[in-house]
């Protein structure tokens, strides 16, 4: 058992929260110096700070991360493939592993306050199966700090090269948790067949769907009609994220209106980083339809960005300012977003139920949890302290930027 002392839900009232069994099982009113605490339970001192839910990070490329290694110049070229063949001919020579740079990846993420992970594991004719190999070591590292379901990422196709069905196939078998696809039209130029291919293995292994969307305008709402098109089809509702849809919002009102209805109906969620654009479907009202939208940090400092630092409160400042934002509502939305929108994009089950929703931090809500110091929700947002408390199944797992005691990586990166 674990109980939370001093603590404000949301930035509320003083309250005392109750953690077993990797639940909150109870909250009441702090009344300083009364607190009969139960033996064998571990107490934390809240100081105060503000509990919310921990942060789901549902894109992350955790197999091309770079954190923690020397800074290095930004060597890629526009587009897609070019940036998959600027990858490919730099990725087996960084200064540490894979696997040493992911778990130290992870392990940042956690110490940040992220306990729920969504990851891409690219699988091409290059790499094989390594790279999602290296992802599942650094989830074993990390177990019971965090979950991490990984996705088996075609990420220079599935038709472009020999031999990447298969292993994609392989790695389904292995343990990857959710099927990828990527750019049907603009990348393998077959858009029915890449489609049957990502719906037939999912179909076959019962695992959901994450397709990564950069077309532009017509041709990505094309896309997105095929796939609408296989979910109505394949009874596939809630299993489906289409990430990033950078250019969904830029073709007419109307075409907006009408995706936004058609994600609804057939509850696709989606996956955004919170780039600085003004043509993808707009967050509110995305969020007023119903529709699951959950935040992730992308790649991190790899060879496609120099961008990305393992925190997720960052990234909520960036989704709210990329939007406008400037209310403490839809501020806190964004923390909202980051937090239990991920974990709906994960579970189906869960979802926000407005701009004003602040859930998963009640009695009977999973002890998925972060503690941060701030004025209110907003602040926090915007001073980002280091004075962070997160919690993994009701327990402790970092403090202060730092994986608790007896919690300590095989690997971290640099590290032989």
């Amino acid at each position: 058992m674990t109980l939370l002392q001093a603590v404000r839900p949301w930035g509320g009232a003083l309250s005392d929260v109750t953690l077993s069994n990797g639940k909150i099982t109870a909250i009441n009113k702090h009344e300083p110096g009364t607190a009969q605490t139960p033996p064998e339970t571990e107490v934390v001192d809240g100081r105060g700070r503000i509990l919310l839910p921990s942060f789901s990070d549902v894109h992350v490329h955790l197999d091309s991360t770079r954190l923690g290694l020397p800074f290095r110049a930004h060597t890629g070229s526009p587009g897609i493939w070019p940036m998959v063949m600027n990858d490919r001919a730099h990725w087996r020579y960084a200064e540490s592993s894979i696997e040493e740079r992911a778990t130290h990846t992870l392990g940042m993420m956690i110490e940040r306050g992220t306990t729920r992970v969504r990851s891409y594991a690219q699988i091409d004719a290059d790499c094989g199966l390594e790279r999602f190999e290296a992802v599942m070591a650094a989830r074993e590292s990390h177990r019971g700090r965090c979950t991490v379901d990984i996705i088996a990422f075609p990420q220079a196709g599935l038709l472009l090269e020999d031999g990447v069905v298969p292993l994609i196939e392989e790695s389904l078998k292995q343990g990857a948790a959710v099927m990828g696809g990527i750019d049907p039209c603009q990348l393998d130029r077959d858009p029915v067949r890449h489609l049957d291919i990502v719906f037939g293995l999912a179909e076959k292994y019962q695992t959901p769907v994450d397709i990564h969307l950069h077309e532009p305008g017509e041709l990505g709402v094309f896309s997105v009609d095929l796939i609408l098109e296989r979910v109505r089809a394949l009874g596939m509702q809630g299993k489906v994220t289409i990430s990033h849809g950078y250019s969904l919002g830029s073709v007419s009102e109307s075409t907006t209106r009408r995706l936004i209805e058609g994600f609804a109906e057939l509850d696709i969620s989606m996956a955004t980083v919170a780039p600085a654009i003004n043509t993808a479907l707009p967050l509110r009202a995305l969020t007023d339809a119903g529709v699951r939208v959950g935040l992730g940090e992308d790649g991190q400092r790899d060879y496609w960005s120099p961008y990305g630092n393992a925190d997720m409160l960052d990234r909520t400042w960036q989704l709210a300012f990329t939007n406008g934002y400037r209310a403490d509502e839809l501020i806190e939305h964004c923390v909202a977003v980051a937090t239990i929108g991920g974990a709906s994009v994960l579970n189906a089950d869960l979802r926000l139920k407005g701009i004003s929703d602040r859930p998963g931090v009640a009695v009977g809500d999973a002890a998925e949890l972060l503690l941060v110091d701030g004025e209110t929700v907003t602040s926090a947002v915007m001073d980002r302290s280091a004075d962070r408390t997160v919690i993994h199944e009701g327990r402790v797992v970092a403090d202060g930027l730092h994986l608790s005691a007896g919690f300590t990586p095989r690997n971290r990166a640099g590290a032989h």
